[in-house]
């Protein structure tokens, strides 16, 4: 996501209950993801974390690209 998007999502999350979730779940997995990949030999359980999140994450960007090109219309 650009940094224009990046501004345009924190601008609408404020009336947009459903980017304003996904916005903050994208944020929180982030950090998730960040603490699980300091781990030098993740457990199966972790590496199985981290795909999760990984997919999760993907998942959330992309409904919330698909909002943002609708409110632009495109």
């Amino acid at each position: 996501m650009e940094s224009h998007e990046v501004e345009l999502l924190q601008s609408l999350a404020a009336e947009h209950d459903e980017l304003r979730y996904l916005w903050s779940r994208h944020q929180t997995m982030e950090k998730d993801l960040a603490r699980l990949d300091s781990i030098r030999n993740p457990s199966p359980t972790e590496r199985k974390e981290i795909t999760d999140l990984k997919r999760n994450k993907l998942k959330g960007k992309e409904r919330m690209q698909a909002i943002l090109d609708a409110h632009k219309g495109l």
